[in-house]
């Protein structure tokens, strides 16, 4: 005999049961963990918003090959937040990326019987795309929130392939189907009065411009770049946690290797506050400046458009006064300390 449930009761069996909260953001978080430790607080966010229901992590892709124990890092911190069981992928070319281990990255992931990561080199994670095909494949349609924080060549190779045994959609047909928005840190101050060109670490360098080039271009859902956290700074905060959190440790080395500093001196915020406006939304943080056009050019810059006709592209800028409070914000959370 068939019956209908009440929409309420059928939202707390799904609770119950483990099914998951209907409004969390399904996320893949594309990294360059190495390079900067704001990766390692973004992802240490992204926990955050998993354990509170507003995320489920399906996926983390490490896609700077140059640096070999990336993805390793990113498993220890999964593992860290007993989330051993998300999926990482990591491109396997050792030639891309940026080939600097500034946050001794490769002692960190050998470091595998204190944090407890099974991977440690790259080659011990799948393909990126490969991963990334299997993922998509697997969600709802219309229901991913891809978020880049590191390079784009991990997106743009998704982008590029071609069917396989993992699903008979190419690259291009499974965004179309699984992918809601692409929301990505970069084209930071395009946006100017002045027509000034703009030249970014993700959008620019280490062999990237090319890669970011055709999907500015191409990418067949929505876009929303995130300029903001050049003068949010955290990481102090970590001060207060345990010596051999994964999170504080790798700020601590990147912050020692790099700029000779200390936590207390703290680092910019540009990956925390993207992974922040890409599950709380723009609010009263953040100014959406509507839809325009990207005018990418990969060797002389990138210049933001506002034209309403043009409907993919979305500019998403940190608003001017809001550095304090969302320092203090992200603080507490990457530390677990409401009273920081």
């Amino acid at each position: 005999m068939a019956f209908n449930l009440h929409p309420i009761i059928v939202f707390i069996m799904l609770i119950l049961t483990g099914c998951g909260n209907p409004r969390a953001e399904r996320v893949i978080l594309d990294t360059d963990m190495g390079s900067d430790c704001d990766d390692v607080g973004a992802l240490a966010l992204l926990h955050h918003y998993a354990a509170t229901g507003r995320a489920e992590i399906l996926g983390v892709i490490y896609s700077s090959g140059a640096v070999p124990y990336g993805a390793g890092v990113v498993d220890a911190i999964n593992h860290f937040y007993d989330r051993s069981d998300i999926p990482v992928g990591a491109c396997h070319d050792t030639t891309f990326g940026d080939p600097v281990d500034k946050m001794n990255a490769e002692v960190l992931a050998k470091n595998s019987t204190v944090f407890g990561n099974e991977i440690v080199h790259n080659l011990d994670a799948p393909e990126q795309t490969t991963l990334n095909r299997k993922l998509l494949a697997a969600q709802p349609d219309g229901s991913v929130t891809y978020i880049t924080i590191g390079h784009t060549r991990g997106l743009y190779e998704l982008l590029i392939s071609s069917p396989d045994s993992i699903s008979g959609l190419s690259g291009r047909e499974l965004i179309e189907r699984k992918v809601k928005r692409w929301v990505a840190l970069g084209a930071l101050g395009s946006a100017n009065s002045e027509g000034h060109r703009a030249r970014d670490w993700n959008f620019f360098f280490n062999g990237t411009a090319g890669y970011t080039d055709y999907l500015v271009t191409h990418f067949p859902v929505h876009m929303e770049f995130v300029d903001g956290g050049s003068r949010v700074f955290t990481g102090g905060s970590l001060r207060q946690t345990p010596p051999g959190n994964i999170v504080r440790l790798a700020y601590k080395k990147w912050l020692q290797n790099v700029e000779g500093k200390q936590l207390q001196d703290q680092r910019p915020s540009w990956d925390l506050v993207t992974v922040l406006y890409a599950i709380e939304g723009s609010h009263e943080y953040f100014d959406d400046l509507g839809p325009g056009l990207l005018d990418f050019d990969p060797i002389n810059g990138c210049l933001w458009s506002a034209r309403a006709e043009h409907g993919k592209h979305r500019m998403i800028r940190q608003k001017e006064g809001t550095d304090a409070i969302l320092a203090d914000y992200l603080n507490q959370i990457i530390s677990g300390n409401q009273d920081y």
